[in-house]
C-alpha cells in the first residue's frame, strides 16, 4: 500500500515537472506578434509612399504612426520602430503582447489529463490495491492453520469473486479437517474395538496351543477338536484383520461428485490447455486423436481431475517419446484412453495397480504416493462409469468409460 502511494507521489510528480518543462518552453518560443508588426510597418510603408495615406485600422498590430510634425520622434515609452516613406520618417508604434491562446490550450489539455490520471490512481487504489492489501496475509494464515482468519467481504467486481472463492477453499479446509479428526476418532474407537475383540480368539488359541504342546490332550478325537478350534479361532483373527484394512482404505474414499453434463470438447480443451505446452517442452509428443463431439453425463471438474491424473502418470512413467489421447464409443459410452510408450510395467500387476497405495515395481525409483489410478477408478464409479488399464505393444493404457448423456 505505501509503495502504491509513493509510486502515485512519485508519476504525479513527473507530469507537474514535465508540465512545467513544457510551459517554459512554450513561453521562450512564442513570437507572439513580433514577425506581425513588421510585416504591417511594412506594408504601412508602401501604403504612405503610394497614396500618402493609411487606414490605421488595417494594421492591428499597430498602436500609432506619428511624424516630425506630432512632436519629438524618439521620445515615447512605447515599443515603436521607425520607417522612411517619400523622405519623410515615421515612428511606428505596435503592440508586443504575445498570443497565450496555444498555451492556454496546452495547458487545459494538460490539466483534463492531469485530473484523469489522477482519478485513476485513486480508483486503482481503492478498488484493486486497498482490497488486495487487507487479502494480503489470508493465504499465509489459511496456510498456518488459522482457519479463523477474518476475510473481509469485498463487493468489487474485481475481488468479489477471489474473495468467495477463498471463503470456499477455508470452508473447504474446515470441513476437511473435521473429516479428519472424525475419521481418527472413528479409526481409534474401531482399532480399540478390534484389539478387544482379537484378544478373546487369541487367548483362546494360547490356551489350545498351550495344552496341546503339553500332551494334555491323550485323546486323538479330543486334539482334533482342539485344533478345529484353534483354526476357528484363526479364522475370527483374520476376519478382524480384514476389518482393520478395510477400514483403513474406506479413509480414502470420500469423494463427493455433482452428477451434470459436459461436452467432451470442453474436457478435452482444458487439458490441452493445461499440458500441451509442457508435454511439448519436454520433447514428448502429444497426440489428441480427433473425435466426435458429445455430451457426456459426469461430474466435468472430476472427470477432468481423472483425465489430470491419468496424464501426469503418462508424464512420470512414460519414455519421453509419446503420450496420446483416443477416443472410441461403445454401447452408450465414450471410451477416453490416455497411453503413453516405454511401459515397463508387469501384466501381472494390472488387477492390483487400482488400490489404494499400491504401485507397480517399475515405480521404485519414481516419486508418488500410489493413489492416483485408485482415486480415478473410484470417482469413475461414482459417475457411473468405469477406470480399467491394459499393456499393448509396449504402452501403458488407461480407459476411462464414460456414459453419453
Amino acid at each position: 500500500m505505501k509503495s502504491f502511494k509513493r509510486l502515485c507521489i512519485l508519476m504525479l510528480c513527473i507530469f507537474v515537472l514535465l508540465t512545467a518543462v513544457l510551459n517554459i518552453y512554450l513561453c521562450l518560443h512564442d513570437s507572439g506578434s513580433a514577425g506581425l508588426y513588421r510585416v504591417e510597418a511594412k506594408r504601412l510603408s508602401d501604403s504612405l509612399r503610394e497614396t500618402g495615406s493609411y487606414n490605421l485600422s488595417d494594421y492591428p498590430h499597430l498602436t500609432g504612426v506619428y511624424s516630425q510634425e506630432d512632436g519629438p520622434l524618439f521620445v515615447t515609452d512605447a515599443h515603436y520602430l521607425m520607417i522612411e516613406a517619400n523622405g519623410k520618417p515615421y515612428r511606428v508604434e505596435y503592440d508586443e503582447t504575445k498570443d497565450y491562446k496555444n498555451l492556454i490550450a496546452v495547458n487545459c489539455v494538460l490539466g483534463i489529463l492531469f485530473l484523469t490520471v489522477s482519478a485513476l490512481l485513486l480508483y486503482l487504489r481503492r478498488n484493486i490495491v486497498k482490497p488486495f492489501s487487507r487479502l494480503n496475509n489470508v493465504p499465509k494464515e489459511l496456510a498456518k492453520g488459522n482457519l479463523a482468519v477474518p476475510i473481509p467481504e469485498e463487493k468489487s467486481r474485481f475481488f468479489g469473486k477471489f474473495t468467495w472463492g477463498v471463503n470456499l477453499l477455508r470452508e473447504s479446509i474446515e470441513d476437511s479437517r473435521k473429516k479428519e479428526i472424525t475419521m481418527q476418532k472413528d479409526k481409534k474407537l474401531l482399532l480399540l474395538s478390534l484389539s478387544h475383540d482379537i484378544k478373546t480368539p487369541l487367548s483362546a488359541i494360547k490356551l489350545n496351543a498351550k495344552a496341546l504342546a503339553k500332551g494334555l490332550y491323550k485323546d486323538e478325537a479330543k486334539q482334533r477338536a482342539t485344533a478345529e478350534s484353534i483354526n476357528k479361532r484363526a479364522d475370527e483373527i483374520e476376519h478382524f484383520v480384514s476389518e482393520i484394512t478395510k477400514a483403513a482404505s474406506e479413509d480414502f474414499m470420500d469423494f463427493e461428485v455433482h452428477p451434470g453434463e459436459a461436452f467432451l470438447s470442453s474436457i478435452i480443451e482444458r487439458i490441452e490447455a493445461r499440458y500441451a505446452i509442457q508435454i511439448a517442452a519436454a520433447g514428448t509428443e502429444f497426440a489428441v486423436q480427433k473425435y466426435d463431439d458429445c455430451i457426456l453425463s459426469c461430474d466435468p471438474d472430476r472427470l477432468a481431475e481423472c483425465m489430470q491424473n491419468l496424464i501426469e502418470n503418462a508424464i512420470k512413467y512414460s519414455d519421453g517419446k509419446r503420450i496420446a489421447i483416443s477416443f472410441e464409443k461403445m454401447d452408450g459410452c465414450e471410451m477416453i484412453t490416455v497411453s503413453n510408450t516405454g511401459c515397463t510395467l508387469d501384466p501381472a500387476e494390472l488387477t492390483q495397480i487400482f488400490d489404494s497405495f499400491r504401485r507397480g515395481k517399475n515405480a521404485e525409483n519414481v516419486p508418488g504416493n500410489g493413489l492416483g489410478l485408485f482415486i480415478c477408478r473410484r470417482l469413475m464409479s461414482l459417475m457411473g462409469g468405469e477406470a480399467y488399464a491394459a499393456v499393448r505393444d509396449g504402452c501403458f493404457e488407461v480407459t476411462l468409460v464414460v456414459k453419453l448423456a
